[in-house]
């Protein structure tokens, strides 16, 4: 909650402060939780609105802000910084051996086992392209910036006046700048992989000096999350049908045209030609 009420201090008008309570404190407790208010702002994500040209300029620019952001010394010991942990990767590796090795009375975890055996080269082919680049990326120098980390259609928030605002900030980061600009061409949910869309953004943003190999490895790295996340929604109870179910959807998703892996297949075969692969 401190990330965007500094954020929103800072002048990026696209960033939705906390209210501060009676004692000027940005969130109270609630027995054990913690109570954060946000004002409402009545309006629809990106996946239910279409964004028009000065949306996409805005919210370039708005994403430029937030990667210039000189931050505070406390918040640099307090916001995670990358690593390119294979935590993700390992994850998916368990699931595929499972799906090897077990059988499945539920039908929903007997869909995703299948699922996995059917697109196991193509996953591994994955986790271990991401795996390649991320080593490499370990030992390469980076401008580290603050990251949203999450920054798709979903948590673009449009009001009913047009203005846009960027939304949900749990996992802030201090990465490459790629690790949010993978979104913006990235095909989550199947759309955001038009040329023209990364060209109005990159307008607003002030230019596209992007490090293709990092671009590339979080495009991976973010397909082995999103299937070990899934995967765990399945396998991990036989209750939330209907949350299962999505899940299972949206797995099955990432192997379709203009999905994520498609747009991820491309933005790699871009680095390989420019390295002579």
């Amino acid at each position: 909650m401190t990330v965007p009420y500094f954020l929103h201090e800072q002048g990026i008008s696209h960033v939705i402060p906390p209210l501060r309570t009676k004692d000027g404190q940005l969130w109270t407790r609630l027995n054990a939780y913690a109570g954060i208010l946000y004002p409402l702002i009545e309006g629809q994500n990106g996946f239910q609105h279409q964004l028009s040209d000065d949306q996409w300029i805005a919210f370039g620019a708005a994403q430029k802000g937030v990667h210039s952001v000189n931050l505070p010394p406390g918040f640099q010991r307090e916001i995670p910084s990358e690593t390119f942990s294979p935590y993700w990767r390992e994850k998916v590796k368990y699931f595929l051996v499972q799906a090897g090795n077990k059988s499945f009375e539920d039908s929903i975890a007997a869909n995703m086992a299948a699922g996995l055996r059917e697109h196991r080269n193509e996953i591994g082919f994955v986790i271990e392209r991401a795996e390649s680049l991320g080593e490499a990326l370990q030992s390469q120098p980076f401008d580290r910036v603050l990251c949203h980390t999450d920054i798709h259609a979903g948590n673009l928030l449009l009001d009913t006046d047009g203005a846009l605002f960027m939304i949900d900030w749990d996992e802030p980061l201090i990465a490459p700048k790629e690790r949010d600009l993978m979104f913006i061409g990235g095909g989550i949910g199947g759309i955001w992989n038009t040329i023209r869309e990364e060209t109005l953004f990159y307008h607003g943003y002030g230019g596209k000096d992007i490090d293709l190999t990092a671009l590339t490895y979080y495009r991976y790295e973010r397909i082995v999350s999103d299937i070990a996340e899934f995967c765990q929604q399945v396998f991990s109870s036989i209750e939330g049908t209907a949350d299962r179910e999505r899940s299972l959807q949206k797995f099955h998703s990432i192997f379709l045209p203009g999905q994520v892996l498609d747009m991820a297949y491309k933005t790699d075969q871009v680095l390989r030609t420019k390295k002579g692969l």
